[in-house]
């Protein structure tokens, strides 16, 4: 099988196409190394890696045309990630959350009913207090640019499926976090500055909860969708376990083994206070689960941890 991955130089992306390679799979890539960080973090992470790489945005339909080339199935992960840089580039995150998708899906128009997995976020359930979110819970509005347009992306794929018959299965993803991870990611920040002993700020109270995913257990959802074709469906892939912010900073203490030297600093706007996943409905259809513990993932982003 020969397998797109858009976005494939980045954090997720370039485990899955390991993880794709390792079971025999050939990958062509699609990635424009995006500058919203240091680029050369993501050419590292395609380093000696046997790919056919298409060096292009997604918006371009003559790079979307050249990558979709001989493939079998797509993984569409390329996006402008980021709740809180989305508040300063609106446009942008609209032009290449939805205008890209869109591109993809009208290439995808022409081809036999390849089948799509698409990457969206826990973040396309807004803010709310209880849980856990369910796949068919009602949406209310998006509290950031970020999550309106995952929202927004949803839909047209399932305009697409409606329209054309694209099988699709979207994603849900809750805080992924890993080896590779963004920079910009709190988990990255808090283990950088744990191991330095730097200040770091942390916003809100502390009272804040996530719905953690390591991205291993990611990578196992994307291949049992790839391997399992919807015709249309939606899934939440997360753990299930939301962890309050405050135990996330010892999670990380404990990981590290030093304390962390927290700045408190007010909460910012985009950030929900609560995501909590119900993975019931990927476990019945896909048979997925996760399997790393908060502790045990933490851990694999030390520098002493091999990469994965």
């Amino acid at each position: 099988m020969r397998v797109l991955v858009t976005g494939g130089a980045g954090f997720i992306g370039s485990h899955l196409i390991r993880s794709l390679l390792l079971r025999g799979d050939e990958v062509t890539v699609l990635d424009n190394f995006d500058p919203s960080y240091d680029p050369s973090i993501k050419e590292s992470n395609l380093e000696g890696l046997m790919i056919e790489l298409v060096e292009g945005d997604v918006r371009d339909r003559s790079a979307v045309e050249e990558s979709l080339r001989g493939v079998d199935a797509v993984v569409h992960l390329a996006a402008k990630a980021g709740v809180r840089e989305s508040l300063e580039q609106p446009a942008e995150y609209a032009s290449v959350n939805v205008g890209g998708t869109v591109t993809l899906l009208e290439a995808l128009r022409e081809r036999d009913r390849v089948p799509l997995v698409f990457a969206s976020s826990s973040s396309v359930y807004g803010e709310r207090h209880e849980g856990p979110f369910k796949e068919s819970d009602l949406l209310g509005f998006p509290a950031s640019p970020y999550a309106g347009s995952k929202r927004a992306a949803e839909l047209m794929c399932h305009g697409a499926h409606l329209s054309f018959g694209l099988p699709v299965s979207m994603l849900r993803f809750f805080t992924v976090y890993g080896p590779r991870q963004r920079p910009a990611m709190a988990i990255s920040k808090f283990l950088r500055a744990a191991q330095a002993g730097d200040a770091v700020d942390l916003f809100g109270d502390g009272s804040s909860r996530r719905d953690y995913t390591h991205v291993s257990d990611a990578v196992r959802a994307i291949t049992a969708a790839i391997d399992a074709p919807q015709s249309c469906a939606v899934f939440n892939v997360g753990g299930g376990k939301p962890v309050q912010l405050n135990e996330l900073v010892a999670a990380i203490e404990q990981a590290v083994g030093r304390p962390l030297n927290i700045n408190h600093v007010e909460t910012q706007l985009g950030d929900v206070s609560l995501t909590w996943a119900d993975p019931s409905h990927i476990a019945a259809e896909l048979g997925w689960a996760p399997e790393m513990s908060l502790v045990d993932g933490l851990r694999t982003m030390l520098p002493e941890s091999p990469r994965r």
